[in-house]
């Protein structure tokens, strides 16, 4: 075997040298490179930007000038001017209509000046991603007596004349804009696009002949510092935000030994939920827009923050639309998430105005929040509102009106627990409501009291407490025939208030059996999540759909079996119209226990019998009867 084949090399006469389609290669980098067309504004204005500083790095006695951007609707072009170093004839063949060399890269190399932008010789590519043709001309610094203009149609050949100096050294871009993108001919336009991207640029750049610059609001992590840090902060992120106000801030600083960037972060001033990702945060490279939608750099529960950053270290990809995820930008995050926390405490202690008015924006979400973050659920344990039924109230408020409980309902709102506990005064939060039970499962554990579920089986012996004696076999059979429907229980019981003679508690478990037992439960629920459900219901036939409890203490009930016990002939007409009160109660809660109709026909009829067995003359006693327990309680 020869030697080139066995080293895995092809043999040096098979060698050939790799073609390339040039009109296709600069076709495919110029259309597809960026994801949109603006980028070519971008990185013509970096260009701009790069010719500036080379022009001091090269000249130290030199000074900064502008960058200035003119649209013309009517000839449909955009120029570009700067009044840089320009560039020599042999610098246009060599950087401009070459692709993939940059001289602003090995500037940046050599002199180790990290202001430069450029990296990989393509920016100007993007030009013709707009542009049908594009012409430069400039003046070079070295050569302030000759002028040069480029001219190309489609990138893949190009043409360079000598031209009459210009006034001063510098370039003017000049791009005539395909038909399809002849909006770009619009300074309100170019004043909305380079505004996002230039707001960083340490030199001015002006649209048209504007006298402020796009990027004139003062950066507030640069310069001196200002007078009222906080209303620098506010007033960048306000100039900055673009799709809702900033109700405080959260300065970022660097990390030794984490991360170099630098910036601002803000809480949004726009109601959010659970499922809400309003995460808005831009990412600059020296300066210049890197990337305009980087929110996987923000925890994934912060979906109320957005912000601006810059960062030397991070790495483009060739594009400079995205960041390579790579070392840097994991470590990133994790300081970005500890930016976001740092900042909520620092909000919560020192304005207590803006932080009232971001738990009432983003409370919901806080709430979630606090479950993945121990320094966020310390935070927000005491803080943080929670849905209930007398509004939103915090766990402490829900559980000082608990008397040390807090009670939460696992149903879908209403029903008669919510009913229940209307009668007795007591909030009731909202179980079904995103983060609501786990949030007060741990700030139970947390604060050593006692959760009440509403609809479990725990939750349902704490309220529904067992007789002091057990009814007898047939006075429970009795009762059960006369008060419950197909598919409910009758539990006897105790419970508050002692007015209530009955509740009828749907059973949880059994409604979800039923939901996921559904025919069409395998196109709603993913697969996975429905597998564990069914395993979970799998303890539970089904068959109980409810518990109907009865409270034994109530005198109703009482007098319903005295009555029953002396074979009073009313007593089935009485149980009748208790089954009517629960039909009725159930249709008041929004639960579906018998035909409503029905029900209040049986009122009627069991009033009319009850008024008929008393005597004529005989009136109504003045309070209750002496007898308030019942024989069996005696």
């Amino acid at each position: 075997m020869s030697e080139g084949l066995q080293s895995g090399r092809p043999p040096e006469q098979n060698l050939r040298t790799t073609e390339v389609d040039l009109g296709g290669l600069v076709g495919v980098l110029a259309t597809h490179l960026y994801s949109t067309p603006l980028v070519a504004l971008r990185e013509l204005v970096q260009n701009a930007h790069d010719s500036h500083t080379r022009r001091i790095l090269e000249n130290p006695g030199s000074t900064a000038g502008v960058i200035r951007v003119r649209a013309d609707r009517a000839r449909r072009t955009i120029s570009i001017e700067d009044a840089g170093a320009g560039l020599t004839e042999p610098e246009i063949h060599a950087y401009l209509a070459t692709v993939g060399t940059g001289y602003t890269r090995l500037l940046r190399d050599l002199t180790g000046d990290q202001t430069l932008i450029g990296a990989f010789g393509l920016g100007f590519l993007s030009a013709f991603s707009v542009a049908e043709e594009v012409t430069v001309t400039t003046t070079s610094h070295r050569e302030p007596t000759l002028g040069h203009r480029y001219r190309s149609r489609g990138g893949e050949q190009y043409s360079v004349e000598p031209v009459p100096p210009r006034p001063a050294p510098g370039t003017v871009v000049e791009l005539l804009l395909k038909a399809e993108h002849a909006r770009l001919a619009d300074q309100a336009v170019l004043r909305e696009v380079l505004g996002r991207y230039c707001v960083l640029l340490p030199i001015p750049v002006h649209v048209g002949e504007d006298e402020q610059p796009v990027n004139g609001v003062p950066v507030p992590w640069r310069g001196e510092p200002a007078a009222d840090p906080q209303q620098a902060r506010m007033r960048f992120a306000t100039a900055f935000g673009r799709h809702f106000s900033p109700l405080a801030t959260l300065p970022v600083a660097p990390v030794e030994g984490a991360t170099d960037a630098v910036g601002l972060l803000w809480v949004q001033d726009g109601g959010s939920y659970g499922s809400t990702d309003n995460r808005d945060l831009a990412v600059y490279l020296r300066g210049m827009l890197l990337a305009e939608d980087a929110r996987d750099l923000l925890p994934p529960w912060a979906g109320f923050i957005g912000g601006v950053i810059e960062s030397d270290r991070l790495t483009p990809t060739a594009s400079r639309e995205d960041l390579q995820r790579d070392e840097h930008y994991r470590a990133l995050q994790r300081v970005l998430a500890d930016a976001v926390v740092d900042g909520l405490y620092e909000i919560a202690r020192l304005d207590p105005v803006a932080w009232r008015r971001i738990l009432a924006r983003h409370g919901q979400e806080l709430l979630g929040a606090a479950l993945v973050d121990d320094r966020l659920f310390t935070l927000l344990a005491d803080d943080v509102p929670v849905p209930t039924s007398q509004g939103e109230l915090t766990a402490g408020a829900l559980r000082a009106a608990g008397s040390g409980a807090v009670h939460v309902a696992l149903g879908s709102g209403g029903g008669f627990e919510e009913m229940l506990y209307r009668a007795m005064q007591v909030p009731i939060a909202r179980g079904d409501r995103y983060a609501v039970l786990p949030f007060l499962r741990r700030y139970a554990a947390l604060r050593d009291c006692r959760l009440v579920e509403l609809g479990s089986e725990s939750g349902n012996r704490e309220l529904f407490r067992d007789p002091e004696r057990p009814l007898p076999q047939q006075e429970f059979a009795w009762l059960s025939g006369a008060l419950t429907d197909r598919g409910e229980q009758l539990v006897p019981a105790r419970f508050d208030p002692p007015g209530l003679p009955l509740v009828l508690v749907p059973d949880r478990e059994a409604e979800l059996k039923e939901r996921i037992e559904n025919d069409q439960a395998g196109a709603r629920i993913p697969s996975a999540a429905l597998q564990l459900a069914r395993a979970f219901t799998a303890r539970t036939d089904g068959t109980v759909k409810a518990r109907l409890y009865l409270n034994l203490t109530a005198p109703a009930v009482q007098q319903l079996l005295a009555a029953y016990r002396a074979g009073h002939t009313g007593s089935a007409t009485a149980a009748g119209l208790l089954r009517s009160l629960k039909v009725i109660m159930a249709a008041a809660a929004g639960s579906a226990a018998g035909d409503l109709a029905a029900a209040l026909g049986g009122v009627g009829t069991a009033v009319a019998a009850l008024t008929a067995a008393v005597p004529e003359g005989t009136s109504a006693p003045d309070g209750p009867p002496d007898d308030q327990h019942g024989p069996h309680d005696r």
